[in-house]
This record gives structure tokens, sequence and C-alpha cells, in this order.
């Protein structure tokens, strides 16, 4: 156990946890408290500690605001059997949270004192972990650069804290099929940039590409490269996954996509399922004509956030192409049951990607 430091919140001053569990949406609300500790060149990391939940106070020149200098992440924490807290590939996590901040000249960090902060977060806050099923507690470590200097370089100073909060489904649909809109305007993401890092300034790219999705009725935005705009990356919030003649195709990990947990989840019980799994650069043209022909089965997105999201449509240059019958394909569906069974405990893990921390 790490030396980090608990401060409870005071008998009275609780924040107010959602009475209904089926009306939480995603990202809304937060827990009672949250984990914090700081970096600076002569102490690294220091001061872990536990807090009630506050709002930051920041300097108007604080880089991070300036210059996008931070690093986030997304897992989440669940209610499971015999009423067991469970994590699923939390240090997978941490591991790729070291990559972003490699990536992005911030110090890489002491992963067992996050670890450790996060499970004792996690356990502090358990009563606002959901009880219903596609239900749980959202859990984002983040990394911020705190110098007050109006200057581009990396940062002297630093905050990692983690927030907590519950929540339900991400899309509004639910585990209904979602429609993506195809952008061959904006570009995501280059090889040599940042797009394998989960840093905001990735995120904020996306949003004009994402609200001209939403203002024409899709859900979300699927990128293509930006050399070409011919392949297929990723979708704003997922990766992205093709059911092509019985096997599973998914755009390759070469720097411009982000190294999803989920993703790798999702191929590895594919390949223990018995398919063929292919990584490999994708057209957009041959996945509209694979779909028109019926080689296209199915398709779906991989993310902490939705866990499986079955695709029943997708825009391209105008043409909507229904990928199958338009619903929710079998291997989507076996890999959403299997995978919200299996992080909740009540399935075998033969991998070993689920944490019991409640004992």
């Amino acid at each position: 156990m790490s030396d980090i430091v608990v401060k409870q919140v005071e008998p009275g001053a609780s924040r107010v946890k959602p009475s209904d569990e089926s009306n939480l949406g995603f990202g809304r609300v937060f827990s009672n408290h949250f984990f914090l500790m700081d970096y600076d060149p002569k102490r690294g990391w220091h001061d872990p500690r536990i807090e009630p939940y506050r709002k930051l106070e920041l300097d108007p020149a604080t880089m991070v605001l300036h210059y996008g200098q931070e690093v986030f992440e997304g897992l989440k924490a669940y209610r499971g059997k015999d009423d067991g807290v469970y994590l699923f590939r939390y240090r997978d996590n941490l591991v790729r949270m070291q990559r972003s901040c490699a990536r992005m000249k911030i110090p890489t960090f002491d992963e067992d004192v996050v670890a450790d902060g996060l499970r004792q977060l996690v356990l502090l806050d358990r009563d606002w972990i959901p009880v219903a099923e596609g239900c749980a507690l959202y859990i984002r470590p983040t990394v911020i650069a705190t110098d007050p200097f109006l200057g581009v370089r990396p940062s002297d100073t630093y905050l990692f804290y983690i927030i907590t909060g519950p929540v339900g489904a991400y899309y509004p649909e639910g585990f209904n099929p979602v429609s993506i809109y195809v952008s061959d305007t904006y570009v995501r993401a280059v090889r040599g940039g940042t797009g394998e890092a989960k840093t905001g300034g990735n995120y904020a790219a996306g949003l004009a590409a994402q609200h001209e999705a939403r203002s024409k009725g899709y859900s979300q935005v699927l990128w293509l490269d930006a050399v070409e705009h011919r392949y297929v990356e990723e979708v704003g919030t997922m990766n992205i996954c093709f059911v092509i003649d019985g096997k599973v195709v998914t755009s390759p990990l070469d720097g411009t996509i982000l190294h999803g947990v989920t993703r790798d989840s999702a191929l590895r019980m594919c390949r223990d399922w018995g398919f063929e799994v292919n990584e490999r650069p994708i057209p957009i043209d041959e996945v509209c004509a694979k779909a028109r022909s019926g080689a296209l089965t199915e398709c779906f997105g991989t993310g902490t956030a939705a866990i499986i999201s079955a695709v029943g449509s997708i825009c391209y240059k105008g043409e909507v192409t229904t990928i199958g019958n338009g619903g929710t394909g079998t291997l989507s569906r076996r890999l959403y049951t299997t995978l919200l069974q299996m992080q909740r405990g009540f399935v075998d893990d033969p991998h070993g990607w689920v944490e019991r921390i409640d004992l």
C-alpha cells in the first residue's frame, strides 16, 4: 500500500447521488472524492492524496489552458458477483497512459502508487457504483500541465487527478445499433502526430466533424486516413471492426489510432472463439461494396464507454449503406454480453483481466 493521505467528505456535505439508475446518462454526475498528486522537478511526483471533490484553482496563464499539454484515460469499476467491486484491465490503462505521457513530454509516474490510489478511491465511493446492468462507475485519470507561463515548451509542474462518477449507456440508443457518418473533409491524426496518445487535442480536432455528423442525424464520425482519405481508421469514441466473409477485420495500430484496451480484449476473444482476425488497412470503398454485396455482415465499435456498439449503417459521400440487416449482429451481441458478464465476475476470465478489489 502507498502512503496515501485520505480526507473524507464532512458529514452533511456529501454530493447528491442519483436515485434513478435508469436515467444516469454519461459524464454528468461525479462522486464524493477524487485522487490527486503533484509533480515538480525537485520532488518528482509527490503528495498522493484523496480529498472531497472540489473545483480546481488554476492561474489564467496555466499552460494546459493555452498549449493543451495533458493526457487522460477512461475505465470503469463494476458492481458484480456476490456484490463485489471489480476492475477490468485497469493496469493496461495505466500502461497506455504512460505511453501518452511520454508522447506529450509529461513525466511518467509510479503505476503502483496510482493503482493503489485508484483502488482506494473506488472503494471509498463504492456506494456510488450502480447495480443496474449496463451501468458502472466511470473513472477518469488525468494529468495537466500547471506552470503559469505563456511560452511553448513542456511544463515543469503537473497535477495528476482521478475523478469518478456513475454512468449508464454512452449512446442514447443504448445497445441498439448506431449510425455513423464518414468524414471525407476533416482528419483526426497523421503518422508522427499524437493520434495514438489519449490527449485532449485529438478530440478537439474532431469536434467540427462530430457536430456535422450529429446535425445530419448520425451518432458518431468515422475517420479516414489523413493522407489519401481512403482508409478507415477509427470512430470518434471507439475503434472499429468489421465482419467480412466471416473474418473479423480492423485497422492496424500504425500510430494514428488509439491502442484500445477493449479493442484488444475483443480481438483476443474472437481468436479464442475461432475467428480469423485480420489487422490491415481497410478502404472505405471496400466497406461499402462488401456491405452492398452481403459479404459484410456486421460492424461494431469497441471502447470503454460503450463496450461494444453495433453499427447499423454508414453514410459516405451522401450515400447510406446498411450493414447486414441494420440490426445487432450475432458476434457483436456475444462480445457485449460476454464482456459485460466477465467485467462483473459472472463468467470465466481465462486471461486474468478482472480483479475484485474489495476482499
